[in-house]
């Protein structure tokens, strides 16, 4: 098919290439315009025009799709359809009615679960054992429209953001393939959404990576868990900034606190503060929650490198009953 590509970041890029090498005509990609990055703020290509750029497509960059100049530039192309995947932007009507078979959206959850900003993080934050990929067909909602096909992936014991993304993004891409072909053959079904069930994710934001030491230490390892690669998962050191990148959750002394305990070093029966630290040994350092102990196990410090929590604590002094979080 004749197809518009509208996509930003790089979640995006593996269903952009995908449609090339089943043959699809990808006329036009449509992405956010360029954005300034790092300390010196050089403007950065958005992952989808650099993968259309390679394969000689051309990259269309519009402030504001409902623009009238917008809808004009899409429509001299005469689509046959429109795919949509993490664009950034709501299409107007006027570009949902324009292809001859409408727009279709690859989106990472089942809906009508997580509709909105970043399904992936959330399913990881919030404890979900399964979640996929829908496509749908496009109305003007916030992913709201009518579901064509589905695809559950299984979130593993240790999934990140980051490793759920990667996979998603491959499921995404097949199902859109999938999709297309049952559009194309007349076999596609679509069957709308219980709204009762939906519910809506709000966009990742940096302050979300702080920890709330009075939290469970489930929840916490999950939250470090979910914003791992960003926006990172982080507390407070001796007021500076450290990040967790990997916890694990402890409900009671491991092996080498029962060896402290058995040559004399027992802790002091006293009720440890949340955001203090329980025991530390050479290789081992526990947190304190709202409920159970948080094992740190990759931990970054401010203006320092990142590292498993055995090397950090050769470099740095931790003393037990030391307190993380702003002072």
């Amino acid at each position: 098919m004749k197809v518009i590509f509208m996509g930003t970041p790089d979640f995006s890029v593996g269903t952009l290439e995908a449609l090339i090498e089943a043959g699809h005509e990808v006329t036009l990609a449509v992405t956010q315009p360029d954005k300034p990055k790092g300390r010196g703020k050089a403007m950065q290509f958005p992952p989808v025009k650099e993968a259309a750029l390679a394969h000689g497509i051309e990259v269309y960059q519009p402030r504001r799709v409902r623009e009238e100049a917008c809808i004009q530039y899409l429509r001299k192309y005469e689509a046959d359809i429109i795919v949509v995947v993490a664009f950034g932007q709501i299409l107007p009507k006027e570009i949902l009615e324009m292809p001859k078979h409408g727009c279709i959206n690859v989106h990472a959850s089942l809906l009508p679960k997580y509709r909105g900003a970043a399904p992936i993080q959330w399913a990881v934050i919030n404890g979900e054992q399964v979640t996929g990929v829908t496509t749908m067909r496009m109305d003007e909602g916030l992913d709201t429209g009518d579901m064509i096909l589905k695809e559950e992936v299984r979130l593993t014991a240790e999934e990140t953001g980051g490793s759920l993304f990667d996979r998603l993004a491959q499921t995404g891409a097949k199902l859109c393939l999938r999709t297309l072909t049952a559009i194309e053959d007349g076999t596609a079904t679509y069957t709308p959404q219980d709204h009762d069930l939906a519910t809506h994710t709000t966009m990742i934001k940096k302050q979300l990576g702080e920890i709330d030491w009075k939290k469970p230490a489930q929840e916490l390892e999950r939250l470090v868990r979910g914003l791992n690669p960003w926006p990172s998962a982080y507390t407070f050191l001796n007021g500076k900034t450290l990040k967790i990148w990997k916890a694990a959750v402890a409900e009671r002394p491991d092996e080498e606190q029962a060896s402290k305990q058995e040559n004399g070093e027992e802790q002091e029966n006293l009720q440890i503060e949340p955001g203090s630290v329980a025991w530390v040994t050479k290789d081992s350092l526990l947190v304190q929650t709202g409920q159970g102990l948080l094992k740190l196990l990759e931990v970054q410090l401010e203006g320092k490198k990142r590292m498993t929590i055995d090397a950090f604590l050769r470099g740095f002094a931790v003393d037990e009953g030391c307190r993380l979080g702003k002072e």
